[in-house]
């Protein structure tokens, strides 16, 4: 088994958040005007779309990687549809571009890819999540 953790912390002078994992960080915070939010960085739900777009980035390349497949550009667009109270994400659409080098149909990357993509597949199947306070 695997596992992958991320820590988050308040910022001072601000009601953001600064997420970070490893090396790499990201700032999280509401729009500005809600909640205390200043527009610092992304909210949940931009956050819950670029997982997805990120994971099919990653998943592009791993599968052309495996197959001898050079791409070229690498367009993802994802839309997340969120809805009730309190708000929830009820569907999200990721829409793909990719090229590849020799010409060769980049369909088939694309359709391998949606097949192993971690975020997708682990949203589709739903899985739990634990809060605890300490």
């Amino acid at each position: 088994m695997m596992s992958v953790s991320v820590e988050l912390r308040s910022v001072a002078g601000t009601e953001a958040a600064m997420g970070w994992a490893g090396a790499h960080a990201v700032v999280v915070d509401r729009p500005q005007g809600k909640a205390g939010g200043m527009g610092l960085g992304f909210n949940g739900a931009q956050l819950l779309a670029l997982a997805i777009g990120g994971c099919l980035c990653n998943d592009l390349r791993y599968i052309a990687h495996g197959r001898g497949v050079v791409l070229g550009k690498i367009a993802v667009s994802v839309s997340v549809t969120l809805e009730g109270d309190p708000i929830l994400a009820t569907s999200a659409t990721a829409d793909i571009t990719c090229e590849t080098l020799d010409g060769s149909d980049p369909q088939v990357v694309i359709d391998a890819a949606k097949d192993i993509c971690m975020a997708k597949n682990s949203l589709q199947r739903g899985f739990p999540v634990a809060i605890t306070s300490s």
